[in-house]
């Protein structure tokens, strides 16, 4: 299997595991996921900037943070409890191979929306197109993607759902943390999510 395959099947497999933790039955409950993702795209679109009649500068960071939230929906669209993960990872992999482009980043990410909302898919190809026009790979997605998923399970397992997790420690938010444990570790290590959330355990505020 490819490096980039195996990313895929990783993110697959830790998707499945996230939204099973949030609600043990999640495929027979018809979560709306398409909506999420057109949703996200207006949000990010406001990052970007789209207003003709005042000057804005793209928030590239938080465009990819949202491309990264995405992901985690599409990836939620794809997967449907019979279908191997190596499978879907390999009809993935082919669509983002070959991306889908408007004539700016805007129009590519319009064509991501629209599939959402009048197909209820995820149009891999037009998210890939979105990947190349702000200038990320797989490994950005899959270091995004990883941190991300790695603080939402970090989260419910520190008190999220009863309202008792701490979100600012040391005078920074989780989110921030996650940037600085991320960068110092290897991506392509085995036991790269396990690392992660290691970090963050290291850093919590203990007992408080």
């Amino acid at each position: 299997m490819s490096a980039n395959l195996n990313k895929l099947v990783v993110m697959l497999e830790m998707q499945n595991a996230m939204n099973t933790k949030v609600h043990e039955q999640w495929f027979s409950q018809g979560f709306e996921w398409y909506r999420a993702i057109w949703v996200e795209c207006a949000e990010m679109l406001d990052h970007y900037g789209w207003k003709w009649w005042k000057k804005q500068t793209p928030d590239t960071e938080q465009v990819i943070l949202e491309l990264v939230d995405i992901f985690h929906f599409g990836l939620s669209l794809r997967i449907d409890g019979e279908t191997s993960y190596e499978q879907i990872a390999t009809k993935l992999q082919a669509e983002m191979s070959a991306p889908q482009q408007g004539d700016d980043f805007k129009q590519t990410l319009e064509l991501l929306a629209a599939s959402a909302v009048a197909n209820k898919t995820f149009d891999a190809a037009a998210f890939a197109g979105c990947m190349a026009q702000i200038g990320m790979d797989i490994d950005d997605l899959y270091r995004g993607y990883v941190g991300k998923n790695t603080l939402n399970f970090f989260r419910q397992d520190h008190g999220y759902k009863d309202g008792s997790y701490i979100k600012v420690w040391h005078g920074q938010e989780d989110n921030e943390h996650l940037v600085e444990v991320v960068k110092s570790l290897d991506t392509e290590h085995a036991d790269f999510a396990k690392q992660v959330y290691q970090g963050l355990v290291a850093r919590y505020p203990q007992g408080e």
